[in-house]
């Protein structure tokens, strides 16, 4: 496999004016698994130029066979789930299995959209005049501007970008800075599928400069973006101010609601799975749970006994059920959270220390009732 390093350019890929980036998997910290030349603005003004000088010629291009390029790149794609996924672990840290399973989410959307080139029209509507036709059509917006986070490296790209291309839109896309490698090989994959130079566009680095380009240019028509709820908020006004169209998926709070006729055990591993599950860090983690008063002293053994059981180490182990959260920053977030729980008065019932993995592995901040 190649391996692309950098951001991608009119179809080439390009070396960054800023730092080397240099990625660790957060199994060990001591793999370096990608080293990226960071992009600064003049790479993200002319990525948005290559987006805006290509678009005419891919919005000209019949929708079926934009599909047919997503649906090459989905075969593609299929052929190389093992070594995606094994890429996607050592990079982001989730455990094996979850990662194969992400791989494949966002191969069947590729698949999805591809087959949607076929099925992209409007609607014949009844007219009150005579001899008069009334009808819409679609049409693609321009360029769209991709913002992504690190907890689904493979699935979000695709979940974003596919819909985009099949439009007819081309593509700035800023990967999340902790996992651009995944995001690296879902660009390859397309550029060997056929998507002429341009369309898509790839920059890596911070969100604070590139990512505040693409938003605020004149020429990114549409954005879409997931993060922070803070970064997303700043991110709508900012759009708003240009008139784009904004989507943004943004931080959430979860319940799992547990009553006294529940199966406590299904119920326990519906927490497990929904709180522990990528480690945590995904916006739809089970963040609280709220639990009849009558099953509550037997629900809190029960789940305490499966936390404690789990086992955490590296992601690529068959016998490990979580992996490691990404980086050092997210480390301290999930300490600083179960800190500001002790001191609003709530009390650990299970994990909250580095154990014998040392700073390598964190479960995540556990969850109170």
């Amino acid at each position: 496999m190649h391996a692309p390093s950098g951001s991608y350019i009119s179809g080439k890929w390009v070396t960054g004016l800023g730092k080397v980036q240099r990625n660790l998997n957060p199994a060990d910290l001591t793999e370096v698994v990608a080293e990226f030349p960071t992009a600064q603005n003049a790479e993200a003004l002319a990525a948005i130029a290559a987006a805006e000088a290509s678009w005419p010629m891919w919005k000209a291009i019949p929708a079926p066979e934009r599909g047919r390029i997503l649906s090459r790149a989905a075969a593609i794609a299929r052929t190389r789930i093992d070594e995606i996924a094994i890429l996607l672990t050592r990079e982001e840290g989730k455990i094996l299995a979850e990662a194969k399973g992400e791989v494949i989410k966002g191969i069947n959307c590729i698949d999805f959209c591809g087959g949607q080139g076929y099925r992209i029209g409007g609607k014949v509507l009844p007219s009150e005049a005579v001899d008069t036709s009334a009808y819409t059509i679609r049409q693609p917006i321009g360029v769209a501007g991709i913002i992504t986070p690190w907890n689904f490296p493979w699935s979000n790209p695709c979940w974003k970008i596919a819909p985009a291309l099949v439009a007819g839109c081309s593509v700035v896309f800023k990967p999340a800075s902790a996992t651009p490698l995944t995001a690296s090989v879902f660009v390859e994959i397309l550029e060997e599928a056929g998507l002429p130079p341009g369309v898509l566009n790839m920059v890596v680095g911070s969100g604070a400069e590139i990512g505040d380009t693409i938003v605020n240019h004149p020429v990114t028509k549409v954005l879409s973006f997931t993060g922070s709820n803070p970064v997303g908020s700043r991110l709508y006004e900012n759009g708003a101010k240009k008139l784009a169209k904004v989507t943004c998926e943004m931080g959430g709070k979860n319940a799992l609601i547990v009553m006294d006729d529940a199966d406590l055990e299904r119920a326990v591993q519906g927490v497990i799975g929904g709180g522990f599950g990528s480690s945590g860090q995904r916006c739809t983690a089970t963040s609280r749970v709220l639990v009849h008063t009558d099953v509550k002293a037997k629900f809190l053994d029960l789940l305490v006994a499966a936390t404690n059981s789990l086992k955490v180490g590296n992601g690529l182990d068959p016998a490990t059920q979580m992996g490691p959260v990404v980086d050092q920053d997210q480390l301290n977030t999930d300490l600083s959270y179960i800190e500001i729980a002790k001191n609003e008065g709530l009390n650990l019932i299970a994990g909250g220390e580095l154990g014998d993995l040392g700073r390598r592995w964190l479960l995540p901040a556990a969850h109170h009732l």
